[in-house]
């Protein structure tokens, strides 16, 4: 595999330590129901999806991943053989996405990816919902969808989570209403805001609206534009549980900056 023996020992010896600290953690913020999270490295999904990535771009992205304690690497799902390989004993998990980025792929395909994925080793999938049979009133073919991707999942056999990319940016209010309950309904732990390739990303708004007509097990994903710590912060005293963005370093560097942890 890419990662040499030494510094595979040495990543894993670090995410040992670092998962009974993130443990902690996680149980002093997840207090109680509806408690908002305060940020920390665990909580982001460190996303490269990009089309012109490279092999040296993507190990880069597992390394920093395991280093910095982030939740997941998130890639498309050309890559999750080889980030499954590298990440093996780190803690960190495989994301991948099916549909995307626009979303209209039949719902066969859009299965057929999940399932795939999941044999390759992806821990999470993030699936784009068709936008456009949303939008024209299809509800029925946005629901099968969701369905037949969470049906992979619980095929597979093993404890996976499914969010459902809803791309915000082209809804209207009431449309993202719809599109987070079908969602919900469908099978989806979280409920994801954008894809990061639309018109627009994350917003306080968007995570406010959907976290109040959201269930509280249902959780969201806030991704698409993330770029500072106040953004993160923002987003996270909103409702959102978990952060997909490329600025990870950055953010987790300000984020100790901070609060004098350097």
């Amino acid at each position: 595999m890419p990662a040499e023996a030494g510094l595979r020992a040495q990543l894993c010896r670090a995410a040992t330590e670092r998962e009974g600290r993130l443990r902690d953690a996680e149980e002093e913020r997840r207090g109680g129901e509806g408690m908002v999270l305060s940020f920390a490295p665990s909580l982001i999904d460190h996303t490269l999806l990009r089309p012109e990535a490279t092999v040296a771009e993507i190990d880069s992205l597992c390394q920093e991943a395991a280093e910095n304690g982030f939740w997941s690497v998130c890639v498309l799902p050309v890559w999750v053989p080889r980030v499954k390989g590298y990440l093996a004993g780190t803690g960190v998990k495989v994301c991948t996405v099916v549909g995307f980025p626009l979303g209209g792929n039949t719902g066969m395909v859009k299965s057929m990816e999940a399932a795939e994925a999941l044999a390759q080793g992806a821990d999470e999938i993030d699936m784009v919902l068709n936008v456009g049979a949303l939008k024209s009133g299809d509800i029925t073919l946005v629901r099968r969808e969701i369905e037949g991707v969470s049906r992979m999942l619980r095929l597979s056999g093993r404890e996976k989570c499914l969010k459902v990319i809803i791309e915000t940016c082209y809804l209207t209010g009431e449309e993202k209403i719809l599109a987070a309950r079908l969602a919900e309904e469908s099978g989806a732990h979280f409920v994801k805001t954008s894809t990061g390739f639309g018109s627009g990303g994350a917003t306080v708004e968007d995570v406010t609206l959907l976290r109040r007509v959201l269930k509280p097990g249902t959780r969201i994903k806030a991704s698409g534009g993330i770029r500072t710590l106040e953004q993160a912060e923002a987003l996270l005293a909103a409702g959102a549980e978990r952060l997909g963005t490329s600025a990870g370093v950055n953010l987790v560097r300000e984020w100790k900056l901070k609060y004098g942890l350097l």
